[in-house]
């Protein structure tokens, strides 16, 4: 299945190779000259924008390139998400901040940087910069750690919850009910915590961490 990114990322490669930026290109092809900003390829909601069929053709048009060059691009792309798929990184600071996530807990919105995460097969899954000693000695101020909020989550994992405060914790689950949620802190001089799950926007399941 072709992806947003390798979509445009073929677009941005073939107006690179034939010497325009993607604003350049999209003027050469008749369009606006802001058609192929990386600004416009999602609403400010977060929803994806993809390029029509005919602003495509109007871009093979304009290069000269062949519809074999533009989809051997695509492949290329593929071909480098699967070996090194990169994945939204924020800060943890700024994730309690709003505007980075539904209300699943899956990222959303523009806001977000990105690295690329070697051999990770989770399209949802997103990386978070520690801040803080809250969570030594596991995690250190400007370790990542990549999290997956649609992974299953046991008594045992460590975990990221973000409150409906705003107050966004590395814990490892302890206990959850029907009602209440137990967090047991992974640095001693921390508490536990404890919160209704009323009180809880969402919890996803760590993954991976730098270290």
């Amino acid at each position: 299945m072709l992806t947003h990114n390798q979509i445009w990322g073929a677009i941005d490669t073939l107006a690179s190779r034939y010497g325009m930026t993607a604003s350049g290109l999209a003027k050469k092809a008749g369009l606006d000259a802001t058609t192929f900003n990386k600004s416009k390829r999602q609403t400010p909601e977060g929803r994806l924008r993809w390029p029509s069929t005919e602003s495509i053709a109007k871009v093979l048009d304009a290069t000269g390139a062949s519809l074999d060059e533009f989809m051997n691009l695509v492949s290329l792309k593929a071909n480098d998400e699967r070996a090194h798929p990169r994945v939204p990184l924020i800060g943890l600071a700024q994730a309690g901040a709003g505007g980075y996530f539904d209300d699943g807990g899956f990222p959303t919105g523009g806001g977000w940087d990105e690295i690329g995460f070697p051999n990770f097969n989770d399209e949802h899954a997103y990386a978070l910069e520690i801040s803080g000693d809250s969570m030594v000695p596991l995690y250190r101020d400007g370790d990542v750690i990549v999290v997956s909020p649609g992974a299953a989550v046991r008594r045992g994992d460590r975990v990221v919850v973000k409150t409906r405060a705003g107050e966004v914790l590395a814990k490892e689950l302890k206990r959850k009910s029907a009602k209440t949620i137990e967090l047991k802190s992974l640095n001693p001089e921390h508490p536990d915590r404890t919160f209704d799950l009323k009180d809880v926007d969402w919890i996803a399941r760590i993954m991976w961490s730098s270290q």
